[in-house]
């Protein structure tokens, strides 16, 4: 059996004739113990949860022991038992402790002193681009954003780009990019989501021709695509050669796709809330694993808001705002007790909420930017920063 840990999933295989099988069953016993392993701080959680799970499943087996052997081993096992049966009940709040306490702990200032916007825009026959090359880059990613998104979505607003949005994910996952020395190139869709007709060769003209003007041919090539953007990236796979892909809230084509063996390495990060996406994304992951392409998979939960929240995430909200929209949010019943959001934030009134009340914003562009974190927080279908770490590390791990 093989454990793996990424991001706040816990993905198990099998080896089955030879191939990785994923074990639902286990995975299921394992991510309850894994929850709760990190939280009260076991230091070894892949080996201590892999031998609980395989104690657990094979139950204790009686053999002719002697004296204060058996009777050692007999307390042994009855205190693991014991600790099995902690853990699958406080596994929920586990889990939740790892995401809210590990995973936020990125802060939309936190690659100030390390890196800094710096984009150039221009416009190639009517389509937009934005780029940026750090010094000395070791590759080149290529991010392609969802339906309704723009690439000025991913930098922040400054001389050189005085239309950009810098919503908090996209900017923080180009600022981490730079940070690990990615030249990063967007561009935005003709249209309110990616097609897969002739604006496909026209993006992959594009990037052609942008590597080459810049003198970047040798570095390997990435890439990373959201909701619509990730079926756009698994099938400009086809077409490009990517060192590997990340496909975020996306399953991907591949259902429409002749996928062969020199299909690139691909990372699904997405949000096990969507059930039926998520159902699809483990098809995919056995249709790419038969083939032999080497495949791996981040699932994101929810988390509770805080006072400080807001104010963590977003630029231009200080900690004043963001305690008094959380207290509004509690106000309003749009959040639990424990601050998780009830509902998605498409389907939250809070911006009527936020009229009616006596706070007001520094930008009332700002509320785009709430929505995008209201959304990540619920964690049912949004582009996600919270997992850079693991992404780059999947990136690297492919670059020859």
């Amino acid at each position: 059996m093989s454990v793996t840990i990424v991001g706040c999933g816990v993905i198990v295989y099998e080896k089955t004739n030879e191939r990785w099988r994923r074990n639902s069953k286990t995975r299921v016993q394992l991510n309850h113990a894994l929850g709760a392993e990190l939280h009260h701080g076991i230091k070894n959680p892949q080996f201590s949860v892999s031998y609980f799970a395989v104690m657990w499943k094979r139950g204790i087996k009686s053999k002719a022991w002697n004296g204060p052997q058996k009777f050692r081993i007999t307390i042994l096992l009855s205190v693991i038992l014991i600790l099995v049966l902690l853990i699958l009940l406080v596994h929920d709040n586990g889990r939740k402790t790892i995401l809210s306490s590990g995973l936020l702990k990125q802060k939309w200032n936190s690659f100030e002193s390390l890196v800094q916007f710096n984009p150039t825009m221009e416009v190639l026959n009517g389509t937009e681009l934005i780029w940026q090359i750090p010094d000395t880059p070791k590759a080149v990613l290529f991010l392609a954003h969802g339906c309704s998104g723009r690439a000025v979505n991913f930098w922040d607003r400054s001389s050189t780009c005085p239309n950009c949005v810098g919503l908090p994910e996209e900017r923080l996952l180009v600022l981490h990019a730079l940070t690990q020395k990615f030249a990063v190139l967007t561009i935005s869709s003709a249209g309110r989501c990616w097609t897969f007709g002739e604006e496909m060769f026209i993006v992959k003209d594009i990037i052609r021709w942008w590597v080459e003007k810049n003198k970047l041919q040798k570095l390997p090539l990435v890439a990373l695509g959201a909701s619509s953007g990730g079926y756009f990236v698994s099938v400009l796979a086809t077409q490009l050669k990517f060192s590997s892909i990340t496909l975020m809230i996306a399953e991907g084509r591949f259902d429409q796709m002749d996928i062969t063996e020199d299909y690139p390495p691909t990372l699904f990060v997405h949000m096990p809330k969507d059930q039926l996406r998520q159902q699809k994304i483990h098809e995919n992951l056995e249709i790419l694993r038969n083939k032999g392409v080497d495949v791996a998979e981040i699932e994101c939960m929810e988390f509770p808001l805080s006072s400080h929240f807001f104010a963590d995430r977003i630029p231009g909200i200080d900690q004043t705002v963001s305690a008094k929209l959380f207290e509004l949010f509690q106000e309003k019943g749009f959040i639990d007790e424990n601050g998780y959001m009830k509902n998605d934030g498409r389907a939250t009134r809070w911006k009527l909420a936020l009229k009616e009340s006596n706070i007001h914003l520094p930008d009332k562009h700002l509320a785009q930017h709430i929505q995008e974190e209201l959304n990540l927080a619920f964690a049912y279908h949004e582009m996600t920063s919270l997992h850079s770490d693991q992404i780059f590390k999947w990136f690297e791990s492919h670059i020859s």
